[in-house]
């Protein structure tokens, strides 16, 4: 019978995310590809240090060593090292044992196509150019930023979305921005019944719903949140769009522009996705961030 990712969340990432390959990416850009080669197979026995994505990792994996969660979780490693050089990455990932189990190494191209291949609800990377080919392709994708370190608190699993451009379409942050604000609340509040399109992250909360409903709600080991800039009345619509998708969402946060940080660091966040790189640099003053370069806030200009 052929293996099936079917019921599982699977979660794509570059080796540069989960380690810390600093040292050889710096050689590649002074001295080149050859020398890089050269310097990873001197070095394939010497262990990475964890990257900036290694502790979300971590507790993506751990869900596994829970009963309802046992199996439920996939991470695949993407890497544009060649199988040779990328010995050294697999050194690693036993060292820090890591259940670690598949990979594509693309050879010096962009490993990106593979996200598609593997059926990944979601792909990090500390590469912004793989990062939008992914999201271009319909799926989640986010450069992952590092944050301020958290004080430990539990096995729990957090993470948090921005809305608009990221959970759904940025069909309403378009408004916002060609029209202001007024005319954003009134769009808003005569479409409060009609559900906000999907964003490119839909299907990643969808994939963690479905683990969360195999746990008791007071004894999950991933927990949600949306955190966004709205604020009543721009909320109803929201709520109403979690509402048809029948997704749960933990915790809500209306801000209305209020700086997202603090309260991202209250809800114990490893980890907050968001589409505007404004709020990343800031919310990764006390956590770690993912942007996503996508929607209107990240379109290109035209030459």
């Amino acid at each position: 019978m052929p293996v099936s990712f079917d019921g599982k969340l699977v979660v794509a990432i570059s080796s540069r995310a989960l380690f810390d390959l600093s040292d050889s990416h710096a050689v590649y850009q002074r001295q080149g590809l050859d020398a890089f080669q050269e310097y990873q197979t001197a070095h394939e026995d010497d262990v990475l240090r964890p990257g900036d994505a290694f502790p979300l990792v971590t507790k993506l994996l751990a869900i596994n060593q829970h009963e309802a969660g046992r199996g439920r979780v996939e991470v695949i490693l993407l890497s544009r090292n060649s199988s040779d050089t990328g010995l050294r990455v697999f050194n690693s990932i036993e060292h820090h044992k890591l259940p670690i189990t598949r990979a594509a190494f693309a050879g010096g191209l962009s490993p990106h196509r593979y996200v598609s291949a593997f059926g990944a609800h979601l792909f990090l990377s500390t590469d912004p150019e793989d990062v939008r080919q992914v999201l271009d392709a319909g799926y989640a994708a986010a450069t992952i930023l590092a944050g301020g370190p958290l004080d430990p608190q539990d096995g729990v699993l957090r993470i948090a979305f921005d809305g608009d451009a990221v959970l759904f379409s940025d069909e309403s942050e378009q408004l916002f921005q060609s029209d202001g604000l007024e005319a954003f609340a009134e769009n808003e509040r005569l479409a409060a019944r009609q559900p906000l399109s999907d964003g490119p992250f839909k299907p990643f909360l969808d994939a963690l719903h479905q683990i969360q409903k195999a746990f008791p709600v007071d004894d999950c080991p991933i927990r949600t949140a949306l955190v966004t800039a709205r604020s009543a009345p721009a909320h109803e619509r929201v709520v109403r769009t979690l509402r048809t998708w029948g997704v749960r969402i933990d915790e809500s946060l209306f801000l209305g522009g209020l700086p997202k940080g603090p309260f991202l660091k209250a809800f114990g966040a490893d980890v907050f996705f968001d589409d505007q790189q404004g709020h990343c640099e800031s919310a990764r003053e006390h956590v770690a961030a993912g942007h996503v370069p996508h929607g209107i806030s990240n379109r290109r200009s035209e030459p």
